[in-house]
Order: structure tokens, then C-alpha cells, then sequence
């Protein structure tokens, strides 16, 4: 079962697919509210070189607002995380799959909402 929605992008540069990302996202109703440069933080706490990795924690409001009214504690697994991470001949982009992150939650109004955010995000993958 795969977790994430994915998207290579060959020969590129992550500040150039991280431009895009965010634009893609934003012309989907999603803002960035939390970025973490993971390379620099594994460099600065362990002194270890890794691949450019970063994750963007996107959240589009109106779906966030319906998902916390049908399940208070839901904001535990939000916002939507967006990992952009060198790779072998580019850059891959992944987001989290919304419907099987709530899978520990069974409610079926909350599957819904997460099926129109997944719905959202690989179209923000795709426009990427």
C-alpha cells in the first residue's frame, strides 16, 4: 500500500521544485504552514550529510476547518506533509495520502473530507 502521492521530476534543482510546489499548493487552496530543512537539521544535530530533503507542511483551511468540526482531535494529524528530496537524476515531491493517514479513524464523513483533499494534492502534484 503506498502512503504518499508521488512525483519525479528529472534534472532539476529543489529550490526550483520548491518554488513550484509551494505555487502548485497555493493555486489549490493550500498554504505552507510549517518547513523543515531536514539536511540542515540532521547536519547541525548529528553532524551528518544527507541529500538536500525538506518537508512542507501544507494546509488548505476549509478542508482543515470541516475535518476539526467532524473530529476535534484530528489536528494531531494535520497539517498535510510534502516531502521534496533529491534523488538519483532530480527531485521527487511526495505528499501524504489523506485517506490513508485517517485510517485510524473510522468515521465515514471524515474519509470523505480526506478523499477531497487527496483529490486536491494530486492535482497540485500534477500542476508541479
Amino acid at each position: 500500500m503506498t502512503y504518499t502521492i508521488n512525483r519525479t521530476i528529472p534534472d532539476a534543482d529543489i529550490d526550483a521544485i520548491e518554488s513550484r510546489t509551494r505555487e502548485a499548493l497555493a493555486e489549490h487552496g493550500f498554504g505552507v504552514l510549517t518547513e523543515i530543512d531536514v539536511k540542515a537539521t540532521m547536519k547541525k544535530k548529528l553532524d551528518v550529510e544527507m541529500p538536500a530533503y525538506r518537508i512542507l507542511g501544507a494546509c488548505n483551511p476549509k478542508m482543515a476547518h470541516q475535518a476539526i468540526g467532524i473530529e476535534p482531535r484530528v489536528g494531531a494529524m494535520l497539517p498535510c506533509n510534502v516531502i521534496l528530496r533529491e534523488v538519483v537524476g532530480g527531485v521527487e515531491v511526495s505528499a501524504i495520502d489523506p485517506v490513508i493517514s485517517m485510517q485510524g479513524i473510522e468515521n465515514a464523513e471524515l474519509t470523505a473530507v480526506a478523499a477531497d483533499v487527496r483529490n486536491l494534492l494530486a492535482k497540485a502534484m500534477d500542476a508541479i
